[in-house]
């Protein structure tokens, strides 16, 4: 039996595709409060569907181990050019499979085991990629960290600058998982400088913001930036490095053949081969359609939006007596500290799944609880805002948020709300061309 023939006979694979409705209908129903979640175009999803998953391309575009990739070049340099027209970057790898292989490659280009990093706490709002010890980023380099004020729940900027003048490390890195407030990068810069180190902004969440100029741009402060391309941006999973400006390595590093390289190439040979082998080409087409829909007049219009929609939230949670981290937000997201409430925030979470509103529990700073347990939830508007929501349909979703935290053990109250999120998300189809 010829190939084609056998791929004919073969038969569908009902349970996938019954638990993929299953998961389509999920998303319709519901609403969407993770703050590292949004909706793509359907052309992206049909880009990450595509033949492209079929062809390996080790290497880059014009230097690839295996023939046939001559579309595949195409496809990845156009994900390039539009990357870097986004942001106003000289150069940008679009390799990497997610935001954590990003800022491990950026490591392994630029440090050695045992080198001082200095980032945001992980229990203050950093990232588990910034050194966290349960992460490759705090096991193989001496991770130092800085925390935000207990007062204004805002960066400590005095705090960073003593530990990096005491310590020194070779890497400051800027960015954050649960902080709601825009960044100081030119004086995380002025600090750098007078250490030698090297800026790295991780701006996974807020650089579809900082892509359409709504938050402060940290190209011209920070050495190295790295994202996700999900997220605020609203592509695919995945990640990606950028430089505004290349720069010779200012510790004479070299690469495995002992050449002198600049950090474009070090972070080209970071990526590969040093720590992924083939890249996912039809993610990388996927990426392409998205870097072109940001380029946009209409994403501008989204990210406007995104902001407006966050405050409204943030103030229509702080209206009913919630305890916001800095009391308010800058960007995509909130953190709510949920003590003043007698709750958990894994008693939020788990409640509000049963009322079909997802989010997630989160530590807040100085928390008392467990990771596992936390002080606090993490409200985003992303996703919500791709499905057409604005800001009066923000108060509607806070009184659902607390009409259940109010009443967390009355299932009642509970299956009630669940009718209603329901009801009130017909008005906001998701991908009706799925059917």
């Amino acid at each position: 039996m010829g190939r084609s023939h056998y791929f004919c006979a073969m038969q569908k694979d009902t349970l996938v595709f019954d638990l993929l409705r299953k998961e389509l209908d999920r998303q319709r129903h519901g609403i969407e409060l993770i703050a590292s979640e949004n909706f793509t175009s359907l052309q992206v999803i049909q880009a990450m569907g595509s033949v492209a998953t079929n062809k390996y391309a080790e290497g880059y575009p014009g230097k690839r181990y295996y023939g046939g990739c001559e579309v595949i070049d195409e496809i990845e340099t156009l994900a390039i050019e539009r990357l870097k027209k986004v942001f106003n970057a000289s150069w940008a790898n679009v390799q990497p499979h997610s935001g954590a292989q990003a800022n491990s490659a950026v490591f392994l280009a630029c440090l050695k085991p045992g080198d001082k990093i200095l980032g945001l706490d992980l229990s203050m709002g950093g990232h588990l990629t910034h050194g966290s010890p349960a992460n490759i980023s705090g096991k193989y380099y001496q991770a130092l960290h800085y925390g935000v004020k207990k007062d204004t729940g805002i960066v400590d900027y005095d705090q960073l600058e003593q530990i990096a003048l005491a310590e020194k490390p070779k890497m400051i890195i800027c960015g954050a998982s649960a902080y709601s407030r825009d960044w100081d990068y030119a004086r995380i810069r002025a600090v750098a400088d007078k250490i030698g180190a090297l800026v790295m902004a991780d701006i996974a969440h807020p650089a579809g913001l900082i892509a359409k100029g709504l938050l402060n741009d940290p190209f011209d402060h920070c050495h190295i930036v790295t994202s996700t391309t999900h997220k605020t941006l609203r592509g695919p999973r995945g990640g990606i490095i950028m430089l505004r400006h290349d720069f010779e390595n200012p510790w004479g590093l070299k690469d495995p053949k002992g050449n002198t390289r600049t950090m474009s190439q070090l972070l080209d040979l970071a990526v590969f081969p040093g720590a992924q082998g083939g890249p996912l080409e039809h993610v990388i087409a996927a990426k392409a359609i998205a870097f072109g829909e940001i380029l946009t007049d209409e994403f501008t219009a989204y990210g406007k939006n995104v902001i407006n929609n966050a405050q409204a939230m943030a103030k229509a949670m702080v209206n009913r007596g919630y305890n916001l981290i800095s009391n308010g937000t800058d960007n995509h997201l909130m953190l709510i500290d949920l003590r003043n409430k007698n709750l958990t925030g894994k008693k939020a979470q788990e409640t509000l799944d049963k009322a079909h509103i997802t989010l997630n529990k989160n530590a807040v700073p100085f928390d008392d609880k467990s990771p596992f347990v936390t002080s606090g939830i993490r409200i985003g508007v992303p996703a919500i805002t791709s499905r057409g929501m604005n800001e009066a349909h923000m108060e509607t979703v806070a009184g659902f948020i607390d009409k259940v935290l109010t009443k967390i053990d009355d299932e009642a109250t509970i299956a009630g709300v669940k009718n209603d999120v329901n009801t009130f998300m017909k008005q906001f189809p998701l991908y009706p061309e799925l059917g």
